[in-house]
């Protein structure tokens, strides 16, 4: 069994995890009893830096709104697992259960923790840009928002657009007017699609390529 080995601060949480694991008990650093989530990040670090083998679980606490609980355990969460710090997570809230999930599901998406829904990347638009880039984008998103795990790229040009689209998987990029251009990872597969035929033709390459499922299918719940 792993248990928690949790205390207000770091030398105290190793010296618990290490007396369990002397009595033949696998524990999971943690912290506890601090409510401010700048202290408790810099605790987790040292935390991290000095508690060995030792698996770390992630709690954020309770906060006094909502939207307090949103941005507290996404700075604190959010930031530690980019970081690379954390074998497991909580939100300890009064959001209730669908809502604690899904915020705890965001926080693992916005960090690359976790793809559990399509992840989109847009650029900001400027004179470049081939078409309508909010509404093409807002299209794009409708029609695949439900595949998992995927990042899909809506761009404006051809100019920067490649170049933006980072590590996406797929991406919509405009090519002369009325006209684009669709991607595999950083590869053009397909040039000079009509505009008004590029999102079915987007579909059909994620099918292609084996990436496809159909909507309420494989999905996970509250994303």
């Amino acid at each position: 069994a792993i248990l928690p080995a949790e205390a207000v601060e770091p030398e105290e949480a190793l010296r618990r995890g290490r007396r369990a694991r002397e009595a033949g008990v696998e524990a999971a650093l943690g912290l506890a009893g601090v409510d401010d989530p700048g202290t408790l990040l810099r605790r987790y670090r040292v935390l991290a830096e000095t508690g060995g083998d030792f698996p770390i679980h992630l709690r954020a606490p309770k906060a006094r709104d909502e939207r307090r609980q949103v941005v507290d355990s996404s700075i604190l969460l959010g930031s530690l697992l980019c970081d690379g710090i954390g074998d497991s997570v909580e939100i300890d809230s009064n959001l209730g259960p669908e809502r604690g999930l899904e915020l705890l599901y965001n926080i693992l998406q916005g960090a690359g923790a976790r793809l559990s829904k399509a992840e989109f990347i847009s650029c900001p638009g400027c004179g470049r840009t081939r078409f309508d880039l909010a509404a093409v984008a807002a299209a794009v998103k409708r029609e695949l928002g439900h595949l998992k795990g995927l990042k899909i790229a809506v761009m404006g040009c051809v100019v920067n657009g490649p170049g933006e689209m980072a590590d996406a998987d797929f991406g919509y990029v405009g090519g002369a007017p009325g006209q684009v251009n669709l991607y595999v990872g950083k590869a053009c597969v397909c040039k000079g699609i009509p505009s008004q035929e590029a999102i079915p033709a987007l579909v059909g390459l994620i099918k292609a390529e084996g990436k496809w499922i159909n909507k309420g299918v494989g999905r996970q719940p509250l994303t």
